[in-house]
């Protein structure tokens, strides 16, 4: 009855007759008979032949089926099948024995014929396998020389479930799954990140992995810059992917640079630095000698300075960034004594050491190879895979690079808001335009875009840069004396654009103008979460143990700026 309907079953294991040949097995139930009843061989052997050849099998279709590998058996099983002219096959794992060259011709066969496969139980083995070559970059990193292998998928499906591995043809990854964007608003989460920058596998992997938890099925991560700290340290590249692990294989990263993505050239073969003495004074050294160094102590940097009146020190940093030996001389120099220095980083307060700003600012070799952003008609060359935008679900995603030529993205920034067909508009750069932070104030970057931020009402803007935490909302700041001058306004109900500053890693600053804002933290971890539908953005901050923080939800109003409804009281700001 089934095969007079068209279907056709091909069983998990192999069902043959041992002692009968193998176009006897194949045709078998269906034997053409002459006008006497007598079997007509040539025609049975022919036509066995004419689909052995269609599954490239190279079996000689007279010899018995005794002694044939399971393959072997599952391909006669699989051109029987075919042979009837089915327009349904049910297969319940039948590619398990088979190689990938042949899984691959047996569904382009499949395919051609437009039949409907049913798969029982299907493995990976049952996939639709296309191989394509990856286009390999020569890469010379701070220690050493390596290979960034980079491969574009084309011609993908939307709203669709693939999967991918990574080989040589020999040796493999496991399989990674990864979906395509809807081409039509749908419902989707994200997380996003501040500064993760220091300490990155151990201290900021902890809160990588507890967001992901809260949100497993996000369709992407945002990073808001300083992803890590130093921006050619192979090493930090090395942790900052180390921390999500297999994640960063499965769904999308998209990241806006920050300064500490950033590096000078043409300065020199020596860097320039300036120190703070104990006393606040701004001292000169010439830094002789800086390259890591392997000892029994792990890779350190050694390093020696003559300071302005010629006195000489010397230091020993590791690979972490912190002071592990400094002779006695250094007080002479900065007036820190040893025990003040030993253990502090390198890079921050005592010594508060600071590259000067000579050289052309130039994003690190990392970021191209790593991470393939959009290429758009950007005003400046240098601009490329930092300054784009993406468009997901009926949400524009806008990166602007807040480090350079911040002038010259602002008409490339208005042209991109004039043709945005989306509902939603998230915008993100680095630099915050309100800063909770200590002595910062990006007055110049308020002046050239929050202008426009204004004026094509956005609804969400994300940043870093401060190592705090400030989310703006209604907030009366008219009578604050230590708001600065435009801070005032940092949430305007009239516009209705909410304002992020967050830091996922670590390191933290001190909070000295957070009034502005709604909701503020120091000394605090944080990831986001943020959901967002045709009516709704919400939005959640939690702490790196998982405790919510903040929530808010954007409701959109046609004609009108959005409702910015508080989903948490306010309470002692921190």
């Amino acid at each position: 009855m089934a095969q007079e309907l068209g279907i056709a079953l091909i069983h998990q294991e192999p069902i043959s007759f041992p002692h009968l040949s193998v176009a006897e097995n194949l045709v078998m139930g269906r034997k053409g008979k002459g006008p006497l009843g007598w079997v007509n061989w040539p025609n049975m052997i022919k036509e066995a032949q004419k689909y052995m050849n269609l599954l490239g099998v190279e079996i000689e279709v007279t010899r018995n089926m005794e002694g044939l590998s399971i393959a072997d058996q599952q391909m006669i099983e699989i051109a029987g099948a075919l042979s009837k002219n089915s327009k349904v096959l049910i297969m319940d794992e039948p590619t398990s024995p088979l190689t990938p060259n042949e899984v691959g011709k047996l569904f382009e066969i499949v395919n051609k014929n437009n039949k409907l496969v049913c798969v029982a139980n299907s493995n990976g083995r049952a996939l639709e396998v296309e191989t394509i070559n990856a286009e390999t970059t020569l890469f010379k990193s701070d220690i050493n020389e390596a290979n960034y292998h980079s491969v574009t998928f084309r011609n993908l499906e939307p709203d669709t479930l693939y999967t991918y591995r990574v080989g040589d043809g020999v040796n493999w990854t496991e399989y990674y799954h990864f979906k395509t964007a809807s081409d039509r608003p749908r419902p989707f989460s994200f997380i996003y990140f501040g500064d993760a920058q220091n300490e990155v596998r151990t201290h900021w992997s902890r809160v990588f992995r507890e967001a992901f938890r809260e949100a497993p099925r996000a369709a992407f991560t945002l990073h808001a810059g300083d992803l890590i700290d130093n921006p050619s340290w192979d090493a930090e590249w090395g942790d900052w992917h180390q921390g999500p692990d297999w994640v960063n294989g499965t769904i999308p990263v998209i990241a806006t640079p920050g300064n500490h993505e950033y590096e000078r050239i043409n300065q020199g073969p020596e860097y320039e630095r300036y120190w703070m003495t104990k006393a606040g004074e701004r001292i000169e050294v010439n830094m002789t000698a800086f390259k890591p160094e392997p000892t029994d102590k792990g890779t350190v940097y050694k390093a020696s300075f003559i300071g302005p009146k010629g006195n000489t020190s010397s230091f020993e940093i590791n690979d972490g960034g912190n002071i592990i030996y400094v002779d006695s001389s250094i007080e002479a120099i900065t007036g820190f004594k040893e025990t003040d220095l030993l253990g502090t980083s390198f890079y921050s307060a005592p010594l508060y050491d600071r590259q000067r700003d000579r050289g052309i600012p130039a994003v690190t070799n990392h970021w191209r190879p790593q991470f393939t952003f959009p290429i758009q008609d950007v005003p400046d060359e240098s601009l490329k895979e930092t300054v784009y935008y993406i468009d997901y679900q009926g949400v524009r995603f806008i990166s602007l690079d807040s480090n350079k030529e911040r002038e010259k993205q602002v008409p490339w920034f208005r042209k991109v808001l004039e043709n945005n067909p989306n509902r939603w508009t998230i915008v993100t750069f680095h630099h915050p335009v309100f800063s909770p932070g200590s002595d910062r104030d990006n007055k110049e970057l308020r002046e050239l875009w929050k202008p426009i931020l204004d004026e094509y009402k956005v609804d969400l803007v994300l940043s870093g840069h401060d190592h705090t935490y400030a989310r703006t909302g209604q907030v009366d700041t008219q009578d604050l004396k230590n708001v600065p001058s435009g801070y005032q306004q940092a949430y305007d109900p009239n516009i209705g654009t909410v304002y992020v500053v967050s830091v996922s890693g670590p390191k933290m600053y001190g909070i000295t103008k957070g009034n502005y804002a709604k909701r503020v933290a120091e000394n605090t971890q944080l990831y986001q979460i943020i959901h967002i539908d045709d009516k709704n953005l919400e939005y959640k901050a939690y702490e790196a143990t998982g405790e919510l923080y903040d929530k808010f939800t954007l409701q959109k109003r046609n004609g009108q700026p959005n409702l910015l409804l508080e989903a948490l009281p306010a309470e002692k700001r921190k």
